[in-house]
């Protein structure tokens, strides 16, 4: 005896569409779509109107910020040829590379310890307050009054005297 084997489908209705909400998360107000119909001027709406007159606002900061960036640009090839002849000059290149990747090693370590501290509950808050309280006593200890910013000022300028060696 063979026995037949039978589907079924269930059909579910789909839900409608008045009843899912979307949630936004979005900073952009929420602007309606435009209107496809051709009978419409684009002075008879508010809408539109509002729209070709924004659309116009960024045509004009596009062409400003454009020739601002075709003046100040620099030739790839020019900076690639001065960067090779100072590459060139160079008379300890492992040195360079040595601090170069000594540096970066640095800033990674540093973003695993801030990483780190982050996620300990409590201390982000405590580090926040102790780097306001730094701040404030800077600020009162050098830069409140006239004659601590001059002490500042001579404290600088021997630090950068140490480093450049001319002291």
């Amino acid at each position: 005896m063979a026995m037949a084997a039978s589907t079924s489908t269930v059909l579910v209705p789909p839900l409608p569409r008045l009843l899912i909400t979307t949630t936004r998360c979005s900073a952009f107000p929420y602007l309606p779509p435009p209107r496809l119909s051709t009978t419409t001027t684009p002075s008879s709406s508010p809408f539109q109107k509002h729209f070709s007159e924004s659309r116009k606002f960024s045509l004009h900061q596009t062409r400003a910020s454009s020739s601002d960036d075709t003046s100040t640009s620099l030739d790839t090839n020019e900076l690639f040829t001065e960067l090779k002849e100072k590459w060139d000059g160079l008379e300890n290149k492992s040195t360079v590379l040595l601090y170069g990747g000594g540096g970066l090693v640095a800033v990674w370590l540093s973003s695993i310890l801030v990483g780190a501290i982050n996620s300990v509950p409590l201390l982000p808050k405590i580090m926040e307050l102790v780097g306001l309280g730094y701040t404030g006593w800077f600020v009162y200890r050098y830069l409140l009054f006239k004659s601590s910013r001059k002490e500042l000022a001579t404290d600088i300028e021997a630090l950068k005297k140490k480093i450049a060696g001319t002291e």
